[in-house]
């Protein structure tokens, strides 16, 4: 699988420096140097900078309140980053494990819809639509091991009758994992990336009430809700 590569850094100073992940935009690398001399030296970015990038693929599931869960296929869902090996800290750490950092900018999920979405069997109605906006996406990725562990924060956004209703945004917060989210109610169990990055990520997150007394008595809030995606993360070295 052809894995999304940053443009290199190739032109710096002689004078020392470091570099910088952008969190904001994790895409870019800052150089910093404190340099006087306004020749221009080249060199390699650091080795323990990587690119990352999340695909979405084949089925999954969402579930909230005391609904039967969806069946969701959210195929064609994407987002790149950076990545950079941990150094030290905890003692547990593996050597291979990444501190990783997406770029909500470049993240997409796809929305459910009746082309996405199956409740009890059925696609879900065309009138209804709900959109998912990423706001953070970051946490830790371990090629050698297999696990992920990923902090996620998006806006569930419900609309019907192509806009006539549309209800306040839900907050959903939670961390995607490959091994075993449980909460009061509701409790997923991942799976860890195979050779070809392939896993199961799965979080449990507790949904709160909104100014809409519709929304609100409709998914009995504040509510556990329950993300189960299959997924490809792929990791390269700037310079591959």
């Amino acid at each position: 699988m052809a894995s999304t590569k940053l443009n290199p850094l190739t032109t710096i100073h002689k004078s020392p420096e470091r570099y910088v992940i952008n969190h904001k935009s994790p895409n870019q690398i800052k150089l910093i140097s404190n340099s006087l001399n306004p020749e221009p030296n080249t060199a390699q970015l650091p080795s323990n900078l990587y690119s990352v990038s999340f695909k979405t693929i084949g089925t999954g599931k969402l579930g909230i309140s005391r609904y039967p869960d969806f069946e969701y296929s959210p195929r064609g869902g994407s987002g790149t980053g950076a990545a950079r090996k941990i150094i030290g800290g905890d003692n547990n750490a593996s050597n291979s494990e990444l501190s990783v950092s997406f770029d909500v900018g470049t993240l997409y999920i796809p929305s459910l819809t009746s082309q996405t979405t199956k409740f009890l069997g059925f696609p879900l109605p065309p009138f209804l639509k709900i959109d998912i906006s990423p706001e953070f996406f970051q946490g830790t990725v371990d090629p050698e091991s297999g696990k992920v562990e990923l902090e996620f924060t998006a806006k569930f956004c419900f609309t019907a009758g192509g806009g006539i209703y549309r209800a306040p945004a839900l907050e959903v917060k939670t961390v995607l994992t490959t091994e075993e989210s449980i909460g009061e109610s509701k409790r997923g169990r991942g799976e860890r990336m195979d050779g070809e990055g392939k896993c199961r990520l799965v979080g449990v997150a507790k949904v709160e009430t909104v100014d809409d007394l519709f929304m609100n008595t409709f998914l009995s809030l504040p509510a556990e809700c329950l993300a189960d995606l299959q997924a490809v993360i792929s990791v390269s070295d700037y310079q591959s």
